[in-house]
């Protein structure tokens, strides 16, 4: 349970506390990752943890079924939410597995619901709701149409029919092997861009402009388009699905290092009105919680003010229809179902 606190002192409302920590998940892999929380979906032997060099051994392979290494998040991100993530990554080998084009080493965020369900099939676009990092290695579409390496920000809005970009990537540079890299992603909800960063030796790899995600040729997200996600994940997508006149495919290996990811705390943005002897709190909220107005009059004792109310992902006001004349302390409590 997080909380955030807004204080009235003599009957004068005002904020004490406007913001709570954002959620933070690091992994440097120096001790066995499955005691932090990570857990294997799929195909287990594609993931293995190198306690001798504190990394992540991973194997992307299309030919395998749909393979996670995955962290929950214990809450929704939404296309509403900024969020970042970055990770250390060394390739020895990333190519093509005898197949018309590329599939991709992607590592990012998912549905758990959606991503373990049977008919998700990434290479086939029926993948809702993902917002991930993508790597395409040199192939071709199509026998006449090459397509270059590239590296790009991946999105999918909850229907699946948008994509930003899945087919379409931006950024045609081919990732070295044997380097290390570090790689981040950063999203800023308010103008839905999204920032990528490829960084070897100090030197980033090349300048990749910000990319837009409702613009057309990326994404084309509309208003009514979201994606709703509840884990990171380093993911290797099955090749199932895919009309074999156009078939993709991926065989990568390396290694994953020192994971960051951010993600926003459960109430932002506060503020407080009072009116009639009714006290109104209105916040930023997340999918994915369950938010309590309560109220104390000595910053010791707590009672619910309110009934617990499932967040919306946008702005929440919860209101005290009781709230005492002498004034009090209220706090909104976000609990996780």
């Amino acid at each position: 349970m997080k909380n955030v606190r807004i204080a009235a002192i003599g009957g004068v409302f005002a904020c004490l506390l406007v913001s709570a920590s954002a959620l933070t998940i690091t992994e440097n892999f120096s001790h066995d990752p499955s005691l932090d929380g990570w857990q294997v979906f799929g195909n287990t032997n594609l993931f293995q943890w190198d306690s001798t060099n504190d990394v992540l051994d991973v194997i992307w392979d299309s030919t395998q079924p749909n393979s996670y290494f995955y962290m929950p998040l214990g809450t929704m991100v939404t296309k509403n939410d900024d969020f970042s993530f970055s990770f250390d990554l060394t390739l020895s080998q990333a190519s093509t597995n005898d197949a018309t084009g590329p599939m991709q080493v992607a590592l990012g965020f998912l549905n758990e619901t959606d991503a373990m369900n049977p008919d998700f099939e990434r290479a086939a676009g029926y993948s809702p709701n993902v917002a991930e990092f993508d790597y395409y290695p040199d192939g071709f579409y199509l026998p006449d149409y090459p397509s270059p390496a590239s590296a790009t920000p991946g999105f999918v809005d909850d229907s699946s029919s948008i994509f930003a970009p899945n087919y379409v990537a931006p950024y045609e540079v081919e990732l070295p092997t044997n380097v290390l890299m570090n790689i981040s992603l950063a999203y800023t909800a308010s103008n839905q861009t999204a920032v990528l960063c490829i960084v070897t030796n100090g030197t980033p790899l090349m300048a990749f402009p910000p990319l837009l995600i409702n613009t057309n040729g990326n994404g084309q997200f509309a208003d009514d388009n979201n994606f709703c996600v509840n884990m990171f994940s380093i993911t290797s997508y099955s090749e199932a699905g895919q009309d074999p006149e156009y078939a993709a495919s991926i065989y990568a290996v390396g290694t994953v290092a020192n994971v960051v990811v951010n993600v926003p705390p459960p109430a932002q943005g506060l503020s407080l009105a009072l009116s009639n002897n009714v006290c109104n709190v209105q916040f930023q909220n997340n999918l994915g919680w369950w938010y309590t107005l309560q109220r104390s009059p000595d910053l010791l004792s707590w009672t619910d003010a309110s009934d617990a109310v499932w967040g919306n992902g946008t702005n929440l006001v919860i209101s005290d229809t009781a709230a005492p004349l002498a004034g009090a302390f209220y706090r909104i409590s976000a609990a996780r179902p």
